[in-house]
């Protein structure tokens, strides 16, 4: 029997109409290198013969009784590729505005859970003579890390070479327990619940005590709770905005060899607080303190746990806004991140995955309902401004089925009091940003994409890269 760990369980608890869970990532393939040509019915038969035997792809999620424990993965049985793999057409001219719509409407609606939790949408009509997939799949299934294996299990390195295997090793569902197994698994492991809670407890004082120790002498993280609030920083609904565009990876790497310590995440962070520093000043509603981001730190290295889709944490992070000068905002973020890492190792990393096991249904989705009818994130603190995640993807060229991929345009999930997520991938010597938001709170996200490139240009001319 494969559980659900909390911390994969806790994504589908999270799930409203309004605060969906699930990940996005855009790819614009060049149907040309296909060594057969393009015809949708052939690729979708091949993605459908590709996956079929793979239980990533093939399992959907089935409840415990009176939700005593997490859910547990079973086989469809009436696996059909049709209910995952879709057709549709851009509407003329067929440009990026086109394009960004039609993927902000499909970001908006939710996943079937009576079937596995995934889609892909095949896009024609495009005026560059590319085809659009827009993969979508559940933060239950996958993290980042997971994302990327999944992308990849469909590529190859050579239009006609053979496919990729690069998925982690997911046992097969031998048979799905009965109503009655579930419901003694379930009561078992909720009686075992308060003395793992008691195991857990001096740890995390530890954890907390070092936590106020880092504050008194300035090398903390930055606190949640603590951020100021913009117009994405509220209720959401579930209509969804994306926007997307492209960096140098080069020049991002030419300007992290110009700072001493920096990395290329610290000019990521540190563009991306120029572009939202441009973006809020345009509209006169800049705070007067830095907006903090959370960022996704993959874990799999480092954690003991077996099992699980999802094995992150999370840092938190000031991103400069409150400075104008470029090259004092990535140098403050530099020495800022390094403090912030050092932090984040000194915590356990399976701590969160820990204390997610007391996740609890009920709670979880009372919680989300209150605070969306009782609007509870327009007031109060803010816990974070945005996400913002950088993914390593393939440094050189995949073929998603024997198609050239040109972008990779990841979308990360949005949440209450916080509508905003900016996620980075690399691909190829370019670094693809997928920019999506609560369309109510922010409707022209191609008004802050278009920074991104402003700001880089402006942080190579003050370090002095060409």
């Amino acid at each position: 029997m494969d559980r659900l760990t909390g911390l994969d369980a806790s994504f589908l608890y999270l799930e409203s109409p309004e605060q969906l869970m699930h990940v996005c990532g855009l790819l614009l393939v060049d149907p040309a290198t296909m060594p057969d040509g393009y015809e949708f019915g052939r690729l979708r038969d091949a993605i459908g013969h590709r996956v079929r035997d793979v239980p990533m792809f093939t399992r959907k999620v089935k409840r415990v009784p009176l939700d005593l424990d997490h859910p547990i993965w079973v086989e469809d049985t009436h696996f059909d590729i049709d209910r995952h793999v879709h057709r549709l057409a851009l509407p003329a001219p067929g440009g990026e505005e086109e394009l960004s719509e039609l993927v902000g409407h499909i970001a908006g609606l939710g996943l079937d859970r009576a079937r596995p939790l995934w889609q892909m949408w095949v896009i024609e009509g495009l005026a560059s003579g590319q085809v659009a997939v827009l993969s979508k799949i559940h933060h239950a299934s996958v993290d980042g890390v997971n994302g990327a294996s999944a992308l990849s299990f469909l590529c190859s390195l050579e239009p006609d070479a053979p496919l990729l295997d690069l998925l982690p090793e997911i046992p097969a569902t031998a048979r799905v327990p009965g109503t009655r197994e579930l419901l003694v698994r379930g009561l078992a492991a909720t009686a075992g619940k308060p003395l793992q809670l008691a195991r857990m407890v001096r740890p995390t004082v530890g954890i907390l005590t070092g936590a106020a120790r880092r504050t008194l002498v300035g090398t903390a993280m930055a606190a949640p709770l603590t951020a100021p609030r913009t117009s994405f920083n509220g209720t959401i609904t579930g209509h969804r905005s994306v926007a997307f565009g492209d960096l140098s990876l080069d020049e991002v790497k030419a300007v992290k060899n110009a700072v001493a310590g920096a990395t290329v995440n610290d000019v990521v962070l540190a563009v991306s607080g120029g572009a939202l520093r441009r973006y809020l000043l345009d509209r006169g509603e800049l705070p007067a303190t830095s907006l903090i981001a959370a960022v996704p730190v993959s874990v799999h290295a480092t954690s003991k746990r077996e099992g699980g889709r999802n094995k992150i944490s999370s840092l938190f992070t000031r991103l400069g806004t409150d400075i104008a000068d470029p090259l004092e905002r990535l140098q403050e973020l530099t020495e800022a991140n390094r403090n912030a890492k050092e932090h984040h190792h000194a915590i356990p990393a399976d701590t969160l995955q820990d204390w997610a096991e007391f996740a609890a249904p009920r709670t979880f989705g009372l919680a989300v309902r209150t605070v969306t009818a009782m609007r509870l994130a327009d007031r109060g603190p803010v816990i974070q401004n945005l996400v913002i995640s950088n993914v390593p993807g393939p440094p050189v060229p995949l073929y998603f089925m024997g198609a050239r991929i040109d972008a990779l345009y990841p979308f990360g999930p949005i949440f209450h009091g916080a509508g905003l997520n900016i996620t980075v991938m690399s691909n190829n010597g370019e670094l693809h940003v997928g920019v999506i938001a609560c369309r109510e709170s922010m409707p022209k996200p191609w008004e802050l994409t278009e920074d991104f490139g402003k700001e880089l240009a402006a942080l190579a001319e003050a370090v002095g890269v060409s």
